[in-house]
């Protein structure tokens, strides 16, 4: 009987054991592919607002014009294209690693050897013509044309130039992204100026009634209606208004200072329209599709682009250390007097 009680727990243990050590099965979820079928505003029109111009889109002739002498005048955009500048020179640095280079070399030296050196004693018993013996300094005189090129079979030189290709479409990208900016800036300064206007002109107004209340409020204490303390609040008040004012001139002056800077200029007063503040409406934005929003922005642009010419710098460098196969010829004159130049084919050199 004992030894049937051991068999079942014996039976039980490897029952467990085996369920135990069972790998778990893999669960694969079936992804959430729902989306929905529209984007923000509830329309499908794929077309977006940052497809159009800044012309179209700002219609103020004062605003075009200040956008207009910044993109000419603006010191950070002049920088930027300083720097695509450089990158096409880049490329065309590269583009002519590609092809065969030739130049031109002129040299005049003087050599002087020991006596007692193999070379000293072999120009002492050589006579170059009869009875004329090797000169002791010997000159050298050589004019020559060279060439060299070196064959691009790992595709190392036209990777290269790849690389500087990309690299200067993303300095073109940049310069989108500035420009960008740049319009952004100076059409936020713009209508903050002009909030600021309007908002001195109902301080002024509001001045303007204070002052007339305070009159009165004069006349009403001298016939003993009111007393000094009247009198005194709305003085207060005036002042107060004034302080106002004069701190919307300081912001006014500041943004103008700031759109002056942007513009390339010294401080001075910026055009702007008046009295249609409240008249203006903002234009509708279509916000398009998120996607499109995305490839649409140039700073994603460079930055992918980038990336592209780093990749592209890693293979060049791993093909440098691969073996290199260049051509290399040169043909000239060379003679220690100048009248041997002419005597051909002695003077000549390859």
């Amino acid at each position: 009987m004992r030894i049937k009680h051991r068999n079942l727990f014996c039976t039980a243990l490897v029952a467990l054991s085996v369920a135990g050590c069972k790998v778990p099965a893999i669960v694969q979820r079936e992804p959430n592919r729902i989306v929905p079928a529209a984007y923000a505003t509830g329309g499908t029109d794929s077309s977006s607002t940052a497809s159009l111009s800044w012309k179209q889109f700002f219609t103020d002739p004062y605003l075009q014009q200040l956008i207009d002498t910044a993109l000419l005048r603006n010191q950070e955009l002049l920088t930027t294209l300083q720097e695509i500048q450089i990158a096409k020179n880049d490329v065309l640095f590269r583009q002519g690693a590609l092809r065969p280079s030739v130049g031109a070399r002129l040299g005049l030296g003087v050599e002087k050897v020991g006596r007692y050196t193999s070379q000293g004693a072999g120009d002492a018993s050589t006579e170059i013509d009869e009875g004329k013996e090797v000169p002791d300094p010997l000159t050298d005189i050589t004019g020559a044309v060279y060439a060299t090129w070196e064959i691009d079979i790992w595709h190392k030189l036209r990777t290269a130039k790849q690389a500087a290709i990309t690299r200067y479409l993303a300095t073109v990208e940049g310069r989108n992204f500035v420009r960008t900016n740049l319009v952004a800036e100076i059409a936020d300064n713009y209508y903050e100026l002009l909030a600021l206007d309007n908002q001195l002109s109902i301080v002024q107004q509001n001045i303007g009634l204070q002052q007339n209340a305070l009159g009165i409020v004069k006349v009403q204490k001298e016939a003993a209606r009111v007393t000094e303390l009247a009198v005194q609040k709305f003085n207060a008040e005036v002042l107060s208004s004034q302080s106002l004012e004069w701190g919307i001139r300081q912001r006014i002056t500041e943004t103008e200072n700031r759109i002056n800077f942007l513009l390339g200029r010294f401080p001075q007063p910026v055009p702007r329209a008046t009295g249609e503040f409240f008249s203006l409406q903002p234009a509708s934005v279509q916000p398009g599709l998120p996607a499109h929003l995305l490839t649409g922005r140039p700073d994603i642009r460079q930055a992918e682009l980038q990336l592209a010419a780093a990749k592209l710098d890693v293979q060049v460098a791993r093909k440098e250390f691969l073996p290199s196969l260049g051509i290399s010829s040169a043909i000239g004159l060379q003679a220690f007097k100048p009248s041997y130049l002419l005597k051909a084919p002695e003077s000549i050199l390859y």
